[in-house]
């Protein structure tokens, strides 16, 4: 298996695509999210799936993964409703964010959505009135520095409090079924899954010693996809996970929830330089694109994105910036690129996860579109060629 960019658009094609159909522009492979899935599929077997749509919730993805039999991880009542409204039932969503606002429960009661996550005794109160017997999995807090980004500083209990809230739950009249754990995103190592699936082995135990059997466990998601200068061996890490599930739990329900893992690399996207103008003897490029769009991945995401030219030449150090008027907007400093010139494209790959979700229209900028690439391909040259350069 290998940590390369699966969908990489060709220069013909890029080039043919921008011309036509205008930057900044998203193409989106529907084969490399099916691919993504299949792949998970196959060295996780023993995991039922939820796509966790707050990476991407464009309604081509959503589709393809309900016809592949995905079930969903679902954060708000905004999400529910999406799913609801394109056929999904209640018993494929698990409502995973751990603290839930009435609007959030009332949309579960409309939706028939039963399973969720918890973290604190505050919940219970609030689950047990909104849906009795719910089934419920207490959050834990998993300490994992190395993650991209760590979502563990915001929810999760601490490991000794969550039998005493799951018997909580169950003495509210809850389904109390098991644990949740989210390693942090963009988990290269297999060391943070192991650690948390030792922990929630013990917890299992624990809760069996005091008359509560646990039957699910959610190893929630964190997954890699190729990151720059970044060196993993994703196949060595989902067989030590696979492995670590059958020996500890050979009999236990075992959900997840991958993002990034299924639609980042499923995403390319165009740009232009829109703009060209030097400061204190550097270049800066503007491009259509910035940090309110696509690009948003750099604040909130902490993604360094990759800028594929079509140029050769010598490189140089350079900024570049969005299009809006806010000095925020600001891309890259120092960035290594072939000299650019206004009209030049640009290739940006891995876009697909938490890019266009957290995009706005600040400054009435729209928002890029998508275009699905199996839409367009036949008319398009997808043939190899020799790649375009990346910067460094």
């Amino acid at each position: 298996m290998e940590n390369n960019t699966q969908f990489p658009l060709t220069r013909p094609a890029a080039l043919a695509l921008a011309r036509k159909y205008g930057t900044p522009l998203l193409v989106l492979s529907l084969t490399e999210i099916e691919r993504n899935y299949r792949q998970l599929r196959q060295y996780l077997p023993q995991v039922r799936v939820h796509y966790a749509i707050k990476a991407n919730p464009d309604r081509h993805i959503l589709e393809r993964m309900i016809s592949l039999g995905s079930s969903f991880d679902v954060a708000s009542d905004g999400e529910i409703r999406l799913l609801r409204d394109l056929g999904v039932p209640g018993s494929r969503m698990i409502y995973a964010n751990p603290v839930k606002p009435p609007r959030g429960l009332e949309a579960c009661r409309e939706a028939g959505v039963r399973a969720m996550t918890f973290d604190s005794a505050a919940e219970i109160a609030k689950i047990a009135a909104a849906l009795p017997g719910a089934t419920v999995l207490v959050r834990l807090c998993i300490d994992n520095r190395s993650a991209h980004v760590d979502l563990n500083r915001k929810f999760g209990c601490r490991p000794e409090q969550a039998v005493e809230l799951l018997l909580q739950a169950k003495a509210a009249g809850l389904d109390a079924a098991g644990i949740a754990f989210h390693v942090g995103s963009q988990t290269t190592q297999s060391d943070p899954y192991l650690r948390a699936l030792d922990t929630a082995r013990r917890l299992f135990d624990e809760a069996s010693a005091q008359g509560l059997p646990l039957r699910v466990l959610d190893i929630g998601g964190g997954l890699p996809i190729p990151e720059h200068h970044v060196a993993f061996n994703l196949e060595a890490l989902l067989e030590q996970i696979r492995a670590r599930l059958d020996e500890d739990f050979p009999h236990t329900e075992i959900w997840a929830e991958p993002g990034r893992y299924l639609c980042g690399t499923a995403v390319n996207l165009l740009t232009s330089v829109i703009g060209v103008t030097e400061r204190n003897g550097s270049p800066w490029y503007f491009l259509d694109e910035g940090l309110y769009g696509t690009f948003s991945g750099i604040l909130f995401d902490q993604w360094d994105f990759r800028l594929h030219t079509f140029k050769t030449g010598p490189r140089i150090p350079a900024t570049f910036a969005g299009p809006s008027c806010d000095s925020l907007d600001i891309l890259f400093r120092d960035r290594l690129t072939e000299p650019l010139e206004e009209g030049d494209v640009l290739l940006v790959p891995d876009c697909g996860a938490y890019t266009s979700a957290s995009a706005t229209t600040f400054n009435g900028f729209r928002r890029a579109p998508y275009l699905v690439w199996e839409d367009v391909a036949d008319t398009y040259d997808g043939s190899p060629e020799e790649p375009a350069r990346q910067d460094e």
